[in-house]
């Protein structure tokens, strides 16, 4: 069992920068692949980016490709997720998720979820 808790959400200008965390329970943390989505109020929840067991390996959607960068302390069981650049149409509730295998794109391949954080980006 895994429990995912993030933090870091927030109201921030377009152009700013935020940096999303996400603390893990659980010894077998360093074993799980990582991704993070969001979701706008109405509409379908949507990949962002996901990352490896090991970090070596890190997957973005494009539109958030250059702009958001994931990563993994696997001694602190934390993943993170920092957002550069940040428009307006980057508001949105953000999850962070885990699964036992390599990472993947689609949000039901994941078994285990955080409440989410806003985030709000203000133009």
């Amino acid at each position: 069992q895994v429990q995912l808790t993030e933090s870091g959400g927030g109201l921030v200008q377009a152009g700013g920068s935020l940096r999303l965390s996400c603390a893990a329970s659980g010894r077998t943390f360093r074993t799980y692949a990582m991704g993070w989505f969001r979701q706008a109020p109405g509409k379908e929840r949507e990949f962002v980016a996901a990352i490896s067991w090991s970090g070596a390996g890190t997957y973005y959607a494009d539109s958030v490709k250059g702009r958001f960068t994931i990563s993994r302390d696997n001694a602190k069981n934390t993943v993170y997720l920092q957002m550069n650049s940040l428009e307006p149409e980057d508001t949105a509730v953000y999850s962070c998720s885990a699964r036992n295998g390599s990472p993947q794109r689609t949000g039901d391949e994941y078994d285990y979820w955080g409440q989410g954080t806003q985030v709000t980006v203000s133009s």
